[in-house]
């Protein structure tokens, strides 16, 4: 399995296959954690009090029910071996590590259809039967698609009903427009786990930092105590503390992504590529073009053999205008 960001045996100019915000980490962020340097060789506090502190407010949620961890996947790992569900729901194609994670468990699929755009359907709720667990990604990886959130509260209340964990990942949901309302925060319940990150919107992806937000503080206080004592370091907690305070970066960030998304899907649609509608930072594409190889001459790396869509199907993120323009002009090269 290779995710997006494989760039170290490659020659590669324009990295399109990380999903990471295109504006880079806050540059009052990198200030901080250069001046802070010289900290680093402490132990980071393994309770991230002042973190979870500021995840609190940030979030409007109790801080016994917010639990940080060395990104996303390290929690994704830790919900699985503290809880350990026999049967679980996931979509397909959805972010492969969620079947990584849970191989020993009985793993049921609801298809997302080409025909749908890769929307979920009201008819997901006939499967949530017989299944300890059910995984969304909202916005989901690698579709870009948001669920609609009548659905996502249908889910919620289902899984309330039957007694079962719904997990949410919504770990890109903050480069969409009107983000607070497509949350599944709104219909938390004591059986809803959320996972995100600072990886993606704040450019943070080396120094691994998510949390998940809980519906129960049992259930919060159980992930707390697996996984490695220390799992956010120092400057990771730093960094977040700080970049929680850069609201109009998220702003702009909105702004600038939604711009070159469809400056992207426009001008890719002119080459007889199916561009999907995306509501974030990446796009899926569709195409018999050897896309891969005509991008990978010019230095150029995308996604490819994605989790549950064959080889015409690719993913790219949606970089800076610069990077968007060579992008589109090494396409229109390589067709001549």
């Amino acid at each position: 399995m290779i995710h997006g960001g494989d760039i170290f045996d490659k020659d590669i100019l324009y990295d399109f296959s990380s999903n990471v915000n295109p504006l880079g980490m806050p540059e009052n962020v990198r200030k901080i954690l250069v001046s802070s340097v010289d900290l680093w060789e402490k132990y980071p506090d393994y309770k991230c009090r002042e973190l979870i502190k500021k995840l609190s407010v940030y979030e409007n949620i109790s801080p016994e029910n917010i639990v940080c961890g060395n990104g996303a996947d390290d929690l994704i790992f830790r919900i699985k071996y503290a809880l350990n569900p026999k049967k679980i729901l996931i979509c397909e194609p959805t972010f492969s590590e969620y079947e990584r994670a849970f191989s020993d468990s009985d793993i049921k699929k609801y298809i997302l259809k080409e025909e749908n755009n890769f929307n979920i359907q009201k008819d997901i709720l006939n499967y949530i039967n017989d299944i300890d667990m059910m995984i969304i990604c909202s916005p989901n990886n690698p579709t870009g698609i948001i669920p609609d959130i009548n659905i996502i509260k249908s889910i919620a209340e289902k899984c309330m009903e039957k007694n079962i964990i719904l997990l949410c990942d919504e770990c890109f949901l903050d480069f969409a427009e009107n983000a607070e309302n497509l949350s599944i925060k709104n219909y938390l319940n004591k059986n809803t786990i959320i996972l995100k990150a600072f990886t993606k919107i704040y450019a943070m992806a080396g120094l691994r930092l998510g949390y998940a937000l809980f519906g129960d503080s049992e259930t919060a206080e159980r992930i707390k105590n697996t996984g490695q004592f220390w799992s956010v370091s120092y400057p990771a907690q730093t960094a977040g503390i700080y970049a929680l305070d850069e609201k109009n970066y998220i702003k702009n960030t909105v702004k600038y992504i939604k711009h070159e998304r469809e400056y992207l899907t426009e001008n890719l649609r002119k080459y007889n590529i199916k561009v999907f509608d995306s509501s974030v930072n990446f796009i899926l594409l569709k195409t018999d073009i050897p896309l891969y190889k005509i991008l990978l001459k010019d230095k150029i790396l995308i996604r490819k053999n994605l989790s549950g869509l064959d080889d015409k199907f690719y993913r790219m993120a949606v970089r800076t205008h610069e990077e968007n323009e060579y992008f589109i002009n090494t396409i229109k090269k390589g067709l001549k």
